[in-house]
């Protein structure tokens, strides 16, 4: 179980990779310092052998220690629980070093590092985009990173720093206006005109950056958007009070002289604003993401690594990329359509589980993914192969197949791991779902690597992390590799009963990976106190191993109800 020790040796890798250079025991523990942890240089040193001899470390001469690729691999995925806390406050501290002055134009901004092989079809694109004033800012820098492969074939790494907009919240804080980031997302755009979010991640409870979630290239259309106004561009969203809409409205008009802006649309007091509720007394206020360029680039096919917020860099070291005009028009009147947050859905198709586990008669919920004709046969054998090998990784052994509206697609039903939750209420145990993740699956024991709140969520996580193309299901038919699974909790006295109830749903053909113990630590993924975590697969894990055999399929997780008597058994 993950202990203090862990937590700080994963401190001193962060230490390590956020400051990209060898450091000594001294600087490191001063570091340590600033962050909470009371570390001599003697105990850091002790930390740093230990962290040589797993090898995430390498010390080089007498200068100190470098990260080494090992251990940045070990930062993304060890103490998930830690990852979660860490990826808001790390906004939070972006928020507070930002020291833009709109007067003068000096001072710091967050800035995202984007990476990609120089080539003129990727400038070309990012270009146009930022001609467009889809973005934060035109003002980047573009530098190269290294020669890559041999001096003959010229191919070099090029980094591009763009003004993140965290810039913005550091803004309005510096002007004595608090704010709330809240949530990450894509905002549909007809004619120019940003009409309304249609997908959000809101930013506390996940190891993932929220718009870091939207950056596969088949989920937004931003250089569509660019050259004929139709299309999806990722954009974030922050309240601030009503009382600071004066002088917010100031500072975005102050931020426009010197090219920093990226605004879409600022509400009036409690007026929802694309789409997304604010509270009375508030103001909602929507901004392009930073991002948009790099996401257009990948939308084209081009191979470009996204890191979001990644550093602080000072406003004068950066130049504008190109003339920019704004296309984006006004945002039009707010239309009734709010957007549609994931477990409203979810909590009412639970209420309506009704199955019946001895005669395995009633209810369950369904995820439908469609796949072509020609590709369905194939696909269900797939399924049949990850049903046969892994049943453990699956949520149940039923499925259907249902025809698709178009002719031309067909879709397979599969078990959603909310069915377990049916269940439970069924059987008057209070469950909430809490996370959808990455579960990998290791000889040491599994850990989940990735997690995402269904809280704040429009969307199912799980669905995006197919999209980004982040399991490995058909590696664990031989072995080790990652699965979708997702995280519920339920009160700790009803533990008891909870295990009397999942064992006659596992007696019914449905998987349940553990049941934890009260508080107890689960897979690495932390539990309220007075609370029991219990983890169950996915329901699309043997949907991900079609996309793994790179056969084409649109998913629709947490769809609709089906009866299981309907359902066909592998």
């Amino acid at each position: 179980m993950p202990d203090e020790t862990d937590r700080k040796m994963i401190e001193i890798l962060r230490i390590l990779a956020d400051q990209d250079k060898v450091l000594g025991a001294k600087t490191i523990a001063e570091e340590l310092k600033r962050k909470g942890y009371n570390l001599g240089e003697r105990a850091v040193r002790y930390h740093m052998r230990i962290l040589d001899e797993k090898g995430f470390t390498e010390r080089i001469g007498y200068a100190g220690r470098e990260i080494t690729e090992k251990g940045i691999k070990e930062l993304k995925k060890g103490l998930i629980y830690d990852q979660v806390d860490f990826a808001f406050s790390k906004f939070e501290g972006m928020i507070y070093q930002t020291s833009l002055n709109p007067r003068n134009g000096t001072g710091t901004v967050v800035v995202n590092t984007s990476s990609f092989t120089y080539d003129e079809k990727v400038l070309k694109i990012i270009k146009e985009v930022f001609s467009k004033g889809i973005a934060v800012s035109p003002f980047v820098k573009l530098s190269d990173m290294e020669q890559r492969g041999s001096e003959e074939s010229n191919e070099k790494e090029i980094r591009l720093d763009t003004i993140c907009g965290t810039t913005i919240d550091g803004m309005l804080l510096n002007e004595g206006i608090p704010v709330i980031p809240q949530y990450g997302g894509l905002v549909n755009v007809e004619d120019y005109v940003p009409t309304r979010f249609v997908e959000l991640i809101a930013y506390k409870k996940t190891s993932m950056t929220p718009l870091e979630a939207f950056t596969a290239k088949n989920m937004t259309s931003v250089l569509n958007v660019a050259r004929v106004g139709n299309g999806m561009i990722p954009a974030n969203f922050r309240i601030i009070p009503a009382a600071a809409r004066e002088n917010a409205v100031k500072l975005f008009k102050q931020l426009q002289k010197i090219h920093v802006s990226g605004l879409l649309k600022i509400g009036e007091s409690g007026e929802s604003v694309l789409g997304v509720p604010v509270d009375d007394d508030m103001i909602g206020i929507a901004i392009t993401g930073g991002i948009a360029p790099l996401c257009a680039a990948k939308e084209a096919g081009c191979e470009v690594n996204i890191k979001l917020a990644e550093n602080i860099m000072e406003f004068k070291d950066m130049g504008k990329i190109v003339s920019s005009k704004p296309v984006l028009k006004t945002s039009a009147p707010e239309t009734p359509q709010k957007v549609k947050f994931l477990l409203s859905k979810a909590w009412n198709l639970i209420y309506n589980v009704d199955l019946d586990l001895k005669s395995q008669k009633g209810n369950v919920i369904v995820n439908i993914s469609y796949v072509d004709n020609d590709n369905l046969d194939e696909a269900v054998e797939i399924v049949n192969d990850v049903f046969s090998s892994r049943p453990q990784y699956c949520t149940s052994k039923f499925y259907k197949t249902v025809p698709h509206p178009d002719g031309g697609r067909t879709g397979i039903a599969t078990v959603c791991s909310f069915t377990i939750d049916g269940l439970l209420t069924k059987n008057n145990i209070l469950t909430t779902p809490q996370y959808g993740g990455i579960l990998e699956i290791e000889e040491k024991g599994p850990r989940f690597v990735e997690l995402t709140a269904y809280s704040g969520s429009s969307i199912d996580p799980h669905e995006i992390y197919l999209s980004k193309d982040m399991t490995s299901v058909l590696e664990t038919l031989n072995g080790n590799g990652r699965i979708l699974a997702s995280l519920r909790e339920i009160p700790y006295l009803a533990r008891p009963d909870a295990v009397d109830t999942l064992k006659k749903i596992e007696d019914a053909g449905f998987s349940i990976l553990k049941i934890g113990e009260p508080s107890e630590l689960i897979y690495n993924a932390k539990i309220e106190r007075y609370h029991v975590g219990i983890v169950t697969p996915g329901g699309l894990n043997s949907i991900a191993a079609i996309i793994e055999r790179e056969i084409p399929v649109e998913v629709k997780a947490v769809e609709r109800l089906m009866k299981l008597e309907d359902m066909e058994e592998f």
